[in-house]
This record gives structure tokens, C-alpha cells and sequence, in this order.
């Protein structure tokens, strides 16, 4: 008797346990989805790098491809030019070893073979040694061309990697939604609503009273702030839409500075700027690797467009960003 309490009192137990599981509380799914928006933005920013090096990749490797095309038509003219000069010197005096050379994996080799320099003339050794050169400049640049088609694959792979990574994080962040009660969601989703309007209603306070002047910061900084409430979309740069670098961009593109839509990359730009040393306009960089940009607005706080689920706001400026601690500051 005793036994059979003992193991209903287990299963009562392991019940209770298993339905603790699978009721998370409204506050651990808001974390946790907060968590994993954050997430997928940083996946994001290193999608972000990983197209800027496909495109530079792409445009090395077109380059390449028409470098050696140039060089292997020049190659063809000195080996029609040679082919020539070969066969009448076979036909002439049965001169095989300068016609052998035409098939040779290595002119050079016969180049310093001296009883083939003895006979041939001047002009034929200098069109042999043209030949050779072009050669080896061809197979240089079949190397690198290799070599960079090799890299690009690399970056595409990772940048689908960066892609499927930050969809899954979003699809996880919505699931965990949806283990939720309706009632509990609906909560959530008020109290998301209500937070998100507070940070708007700050922020649009605070971009009204930002004058600013004419330096590229100011100009920048006052092109961020006009785009306050605008929502976050990967990979966008306007005109409503944006993620973290693709506002920066823009912004300072207004400002006549070119930079690219990667903050891995922007962080390269500008000169480097000291926390303390702090002035409107000067881009911030968070996470390591890098993740996430925004730019300082001046009085503790800065702009930016943080992540999916969000939308461009002003925020305080601490040292640590959610998990992200500030890496540099650049002004440009």
C-alpha cells in the first residue's frame, strides 16, 4: 500500500513538473524573445559583412577573368607568331626543338638549354622569352582567379549560414509566443506595446530638441533623428525601413561621408574617439565581433535602429548594450 502511494505521490510530482515546463512565464518568454531578436540582428550584421566581401570578391574575380583573357589573347598572337617561325625553321633546316617547344608545359626549360640558344637567332630567343612571360603571367592569374572563386563560395555559404541562423532565431522568439496562453500573449503584447510607445513618444522628445550645426556628425546625427519610429527590416537602408548600419549609412551619406552597410566594416572609417572624449555625431560599436552601430546624440544618449521586433528610438548609452559591450567610437 504504501508503495502505491509512494509511486502516485512520484507521478503527481513529475505531472505537476512537466506542466511547470511547458507554462513559461510571460516575463521568461519576453527575455527570451528579446534574446533571440537580438540574435538574429547580429546575424544579421555579419550577413551584412559577409555581402560587402562577396561583392568585393565579385568584382576582384570580373576583374581577374578579363586580365586573363587580355593576357591569353596576347598569348595567342606570340604562340601564332612562334608557330610560324617554328615550322619554317623545321621545313628550313629541321630545326625540331623550336617547334617542340610550342607543346612544352615549360618554355623556359628549353630556354636555357644552350644548344637551343645557340640556334636560334636574337629575334626568335627574344619572341621565345615573350612567349614564356606571358605564359607564366596567365597561369599566375588562373592561380589567384582560383583562388578568389574559392573565397567567394566561402563567403556565400556563410552568408546563407548568417541568413538561416538569424530566420531561426525569429521563428524560435515566435514560437515561444505562442507556448503561451492567449491571454498571457495578449498581456505581453500590451505590455510590449506600451514600453515600445513610451521609448517613441522619449525619443521623439529628444530628437526636438537636438539643434545641432553644420559638421558632418551634426548633419548626420539630425538625419538619424528625423527617422525616428521607422521599424527595423534587415538589410534595409531607407527610406522607412533600416537596420543598424543601413541608418548609419544613410545617415552620414547625408553628410557626404560614403560608408559601407556592415558595421564590422564602418568601424574601419573615421579616426578612433576615447569613451570619455564622447561628441554628437561620433558612431558607437558594440559586441564582440562587432553587431550592432549607432550613433551618439550627445547627453548620455544615442540613436539607432536596434533590432527586429523594434524600431528607430534614442536610448540611453551605457557601456554594456544588452550582452554587447561598447568596442569603439569613430568620428568621421
Amino acid at each position: 500500500m504504501k508503495r502505491v502511494l509512494a509511486l502516485a505521490l512520484i507521478a503527481v510530482f513529475m505531472s505537476q513538473s512537466i506542466q511547470a515546463q511547458a507554462a513559461p512565464t510571460v516575463a521568461s518568454v519576453q527575455r527570451d524573445v528579446d534574446r533571440l531578436r537580438t540574435l538574429a540582428a547580429e546575424k544579421y550584421e555579419a550577413a551584412n559583412e559577409a555581402t560587402i566581401r562577396i561583392r568585393a570578391l565579385q568584382k576582384e574575380t570580373g576583374a581577374l577573368e578579363q586580365r586573363e583573357a587580355i593576357i591569353q589573347g596576347e598569348l595567342n598572337v606570340i604562340g601564332k607568331v612562334l608557330a610560324k617561325i617554328a615550322i619554317s625553321e623545321y621545313q628550313g633546316s629541321g630545326f625540331g626543338r623550336t617547334f617542340e617547344l610550342l607543346f612544352s608545359s615549360d618554355p623556359t626549360q628549353y630556354l636555357s638549354d644552350a644548344s637551343v640558344l645557340d640556334g636560334v637567332s636574337k629575334g626568335y630567343a627574344k619572341q621565345l622569352r615573350e612567349f614564356a612571360a606571358t605564359k607564366q603571367r596567365v597561369q599566375a592569374t588562373q592561380l589567384v582567379l582560383a583562388d578568389r572563386t574559392s573565397q567567394l563560395i566561402a563567403e556565400k555559404k556563410r552568408l546563407d549560414r548568417e541568413i538561416n541562423e538569424a530566420k531561426a532565431a525569429l521563428v524560435k522568439a515566435e514560437k515561444l509566443l505562442k507556448s503561451l496562453s492567449k491571454a498571457d500573449r495578449e498581456r505581453l503584447l500590451r505590455e510590449e506595446a506600451a514600453r515600445e510607445n513610451k521609448i517613441l513618444s522619449d525619443s521623439k522628445g529628444y530628437a526636438a530638441s537636438y539643434k545641432g550645426d553644420n559638421t558632418r556628425g551634426s548633419i548626420a546625427l539630425k538625419f538619424a533623428l528625423a527617422q525616428i519610429g521607422d521599424i527595423y527590416v534587415w538589410a534595409a537602408a531607407g527610406p522607412t525601413r533600416w537596420d543598424c548600419s543601413g541608418l548609419t549609412m544613410r545617415a552620414f551619406q547625408k553628410a557626404g561621408v560614403s560608408l559601407p552597410h556592415s558595421s564590422r566594416v564602418q568601424v574601419k572609417y573615421g579616426k578612433s574617439i576615447a569613451y570619455s572624449n564622447l561628441k554628437p555625431g561620433d558612431l558607437l560599436f558594440f559586441g564582440k565581433p562587432i553587431s550592432h552601430v549607432s550613433i551618439y546624440m550627445g547627453g548620455g544618449k544615442m540613436v539607432q535602429a536596434p533590432r527586429p521586433g523594434k524600431k528607430v528610438e534614442v536610448v540611453p548609452l551605457t557601456k554594456m548594450f544588452g550582452r554587447k559591450p561598447f568596442v569603439a567610437a569613430r568620428r568621421l
